[in-house]
Parts: C-alpha cells; structure tokens; sequence
C-alpha cells in the first residue's frame, strides 16, 4: 500500500506540515501509521519531499517535510482530451486509467447525443480519484478535470498542437502519432456513445481537427480515450 499522502501546501524548504483530515484519517486508519514513520508527499504540482511523521491521531497527522525535490515523471507529449463522459461507475476507472497514462487535462465534453451532462459531485469524486491514483502510480502532477464544456465551445477555443477526433474513417492513430513531436501537445475529442453526430464532426474538421482512427472495433468511450492516451504515454 502506498506511503504517498498529498500536500498541496508543501513549501519548497519543507517544514512542519499538517496533513489534510482526509489524508490523516487515511493515514492513521487505514495505513495505521506511526509517529517516526518515514513516508512522501507531494504537492501535485511537481513536487516530492521525504518527511517523517511526528504526531498522528485519527483526526490529525504533523509532518516533518524535508526540502521539496521537483521530479518529473510526466510525458513528453502533453494530452488534452475532450471526452463526453461514459456512465459514473465507468467513468471512474477511466478516470483511474488515465491518470497512470499522464494525460494532462480532461474536458468533459456536453455533445448533441450526451445524454446527461455530470454533476458537480461527480466532478468532485473524479478530482479525488486524480489524487488516489495519483498517490498509487507516483506522479507528482494532478491532472486537470475542467468543467463541463459544450462542444462548440471548446472547439472555439485555440489550442497550440495537433487536434484530434477520434472517428472510424479517420487515418489511423499509430500514423497520427508517428508525426508528432515528443514535446508537442495533442488535444483529442472523444465521442458519447452512439458517437458524434454527423454535423459535429464536419465542424471540428472545419476547426482544424484531423479525424484519427483507432483500430477496426468499435470501442466503448473509456476504452476509446485510454488508446489514445496509451499512444501518447512515453
């Protein structure tokens, strides 16, 4: 089990830092850690330190945090994924998966055939997922989870890098990703179930998105993003 605890407000010289309730709670219940216990935070923004435990309950967990060490862990490629998202219980282990792939950002994505955009608890849920998963893979940057975006209005947005919609005619993604440069960006649009309607893949074209394929099956939507973030991975 992991000894990874996440501390947005971890200084950069370190110090004595108070662990969220959430974390402590996790730390003395679940991990029945100990005072003198050696274990890792990290602030979700780059950052580690190796800290030492000097006074837990089960309410309440002080940290002796060493000097903060920027370690990079993430891809070269940045991905952005525009996703209509599946059903909650699959929505989380998409949002698990990908975590440990290192995409960047998810913009959930409200789209002609979405059926119900999530809810604000939803969304709060994803973002704690970001961090447990976080915790588990040893990345120390979170990923985004934005609010959700109609599709036409990301689509006016402007974005340095390749644009991407994954569609059965599109050229297929092993070509896509053999012209990108490792340190560029890809921001990619994943459809709802019963996929885009016809009119909105002709406005992300026209938008400058390039239609990308991703194998001879028809995949779930989860299925359908972790491809394209397992591409895009190194």
């Amino acid at each position: 089990m992991t000894r990874r605890y996440y501390a947005p407000d971890l200084a950069p010289s370190g110090g004595l830092v108070r662990l969220s309730d959430e974390e402590a709670s996790h730390a003395a219940r679940v991990m029945r850690a100990k005072v003198g216990d050696v274990i890792t935070l990290f602030d979700g923004c780059g950052h580690e330190s190796e800290s030492s435990i000097v006074s837990i309950d089960k309410r309440k967990c002080v940290v002796e945090a060493a000097a903060a060490v920027a370690i990079d862990r993430e891809p070269k490629c940045r991905t952005h994924l525009g996703i209509a998202l599946p059903k909650p219980e699959r929505c989380k282990e998409m949002i698990e998966r990908l975590t440990e792939l290192g995409v960047h950002r998810v913009t959930p994505l409200v789209c002609q055939r979405t059926q119900r955009p999530p809810t604000d608890s939803l969304l709060t849920k994803l973002r704690r997922i970001v961090i447990e998963s976080s915790k588990q893979c040893e990345r120390n940057v979170l990923m985004t989870i934005d609010a959700p975006t109609p599709m036409e209005a990301f689509l006016a947005e402007p974005r340095v890098g390749a644009h991407w919609i994954a569609h059965p005619d599109g050229k297929p993604i092993h070509t896509a990703t053999s012209g990108i440069d490792a340190a560029a960006s890809v921001h990619a649009l994943i459809g709802p179930e019963g996929g885009f309607s016809d009119e909105e893949v002709q406005t992300a074209v026209d938008s400058g998105y390039e239609q990308i394929g991703l194998g001879a099956r028809i995949y779930r939507v989860e299925t359908a993003a972790c491809v394209v973030a397992a591409h895009l991975a190194e």
